[in-house]
């Protein structure tokens, strides 16, 4: 499992490093700045899970997401009571912004997410498996605010379409998830 995040998240860094070379050091966008990195300090604290981002301003009014989730969680659901996530996700997601009042800026994107591992939880003395591997389509909405030149924060939600039965079956076919990003700019 080690060896499966060490390998997304270096495949991520150089998708990322590799894209960013395309366009010109003079393409900056959002207050200046044509790159952000964030973290949902959110689901950190609330539920453990590690959901880190990366996002590249295409123009000013759109940018490009990729997101990796260790330790992901079907909607808010948490561990306990001999319940065990054993998942990871990647997801990627086009950002539209709309609206500017100088502070802050609300945004719309769609997104596909591919999650895989497993949920385990007791039952009838032994431990019942579910395959969480699914893919998934969905969209969302959120609002930006910049603080600084080099920070922004703020809310998020979405909505997706988990394709894959025992998911559905377990839990549910759709999905519900929001946190609160805190990002850094450059």
């Amino acid at each position: 499992m080690k060896k499966l995040i060490f390998t997304l998240a270096l495949a991520l860094a150089f998708a990322g490093s590799g894209y960013s070379q395309v366009l010109s050091s003079s393409d900056s966008y959002s207050g200046g700045y044509s790159n952000e990195v964030h973290a949902n300090f959110l689901t950190l604290i609330w539920f453990g899970s590690v959901e880190i981002g990366y996002e590249r301003y295409l123009s000013d009014d759109h940018s490009l997401e990729l997101k990796g989730f260790i330790n992901d969680r079907f909607g808010f659901n948490s561990e306990g009571k001999g319940k065990k996530y054993k998942t990871n996700s990647i997801q990627a997601s086009m950002n539209f912004y709309f609206g500017d009042n100088g502070k802050g800026r609300f945004f719309l994107f769609p997104l596909a997410k591919i999650r895989f591992g497993d949920f385990e939880e007791p039952s009838n003395g032994g431990k019942s498996t579910t395959d969480m591997t699914a893919f998934i389509l969905g969209a969302g909405a959120g609002y930006k605010w910049e603080l600084s030149k080099n920070f922004a924060f703020g809310p998020f939600i979405n909505i997706g379409r988990n394709f894959n039965d025992d998911v559905a079956d377990r839990f549910s076919a759709v999905e519900l998830n929001g946190g609160f990003n805190l990002g850094y700019r450059f």
